[in-house]
């Protein structure tokens, strides 16, 4: 195997290409260290990649990079690169996702279409259900996603059925359901929870906690993306949850239970683009991928307190 892991400094990315690499793969990694978070963190994920010597990481934009000096003898593709957040899309941000989500796709399909890959594997996400769906979520249902995040999500999904439908690309797209454990970016809701915990600081709560998420380990993640790009169906779209859908409230009691004392929880009014609820029906990644997640909730939290408390 020689990969394309597209994103590769970050959260989700990094993990994936130290198993690549662990599984004997040569992999090629890509990112251009968008500003969403600090430079510095994505540094830190790639540290050890960079002193193997079956990785060579490439700073540039999917827009702008020589497709052909990146993709020469590439067997597979897992593109994990985009603009990430749901409360940031809106407004004038809205062209940095349709530049990163669904320009830097379209022009990926269109310099693999007539290569000889195996497949091509590509990061969506559970936002793309919205709220107006039947719970657990399977993937035939009609979708309305919520926020301009979403809608990007969507129609890179899209993009990819349409380039294996009229080109034969071996596209596999992954849904994924709210992922977390070490190397989280910092804005999402368990990173925060945690180093406030750990400096003492109060944690901003978005709604009355009463909202319920399923949430996935990324160890899980990365074995579901190297299953796809082994025995995904070409056109598939699979769901990627970990089956721990629980409330929010929950969760903040898990995390004053891990860091051994009361946390100081502010409530504020729920953010537009958050979805009420998620649960992932895995049923056909089950079948057919042979996904089955492997961590508890509890275990998933205990391993990301560590490396925020250790720097692991």
């Amino acid at each position: 195997m020689k990969a394309l892991v597209t994103g590769c400094a970050g959260f989700i990315g990094s993990h994936l290409s130290d198993a690549l690499v662990a599984s004997g793969a040569d992999v090629v990694g890509i990112d251009c260290f968008t500003d969403y978070y600090p430079r510095e963190i994505k540094e830190q994920n790639l540290a050890d990649l960079r002193r193997q010597p079956h990785f060579r990481f490439v700073e540039s934009a999917l827009q702008t990079v020589d497709m052909g000096a990146l993709l020469d003898g590439v067997t597979h593709v897992f593109h994990l690169a985009a603009q990430a957040g749901v409360r940031k899309s809106w407004g004038s941000d809205f062209l940095t996702y349709t530049s990163h989500n669904v320009d830097s796709t379209q022009r990926l399909l269109e310099a693999v279409k007539g290569r000889p890959l195996h497949r091509f594997v590509y990061a969506s996400s559970s936002s793309v259900y919205g709220d107006h769906v039947p719970i657990p979520m399977r993937e035939e249902t009609y979708l309305q996603p919520l926020s301009p995040y979403g809608v990007t999500k969507l129609a890179a999904e899209h993009l990819c059925t349409l380039y294996h439908a009229n080109y034969g690309v071996p596209t596999v797209s992954l849904r994924n359901f709210t992922v977390y454990g070490p190397r989280q970016r910092p804005d999402m809701a368990f990173n925060r929870f945690f180093r406030a915990a750990l400096s003492g600081q109060p944690i901003t709560l978005y709604g009355d906690g009463e909202q319920t998420r399923d949430f996935t380990f990324v160890a899980d993640i990365v074995a579901a993306n190297q299953a796809a790009g082994d025995r995904g169906t070409p056109g598939a779209v699979y769901n990627i949850g970990g089956g721990s859908r629980v409330t929010v409230n929950h969760v903040l009691d898990l995390v004053a239970r891990i860091a051994g004392h009361p946390l100081d929880i502010r409530r504020e009014e729920a953010q537009k683009g958050d979805m009420r609820d998620t649960f992932a029906d895995t049923s056909r990644a089950r079948a057919e991928l042979g996904f089955a997640p492997t961590a508890t909730l509890e275990s998933g939290l205990r391993a990301e307190y560590e490396w925020l408390s250790g720097g692991k």
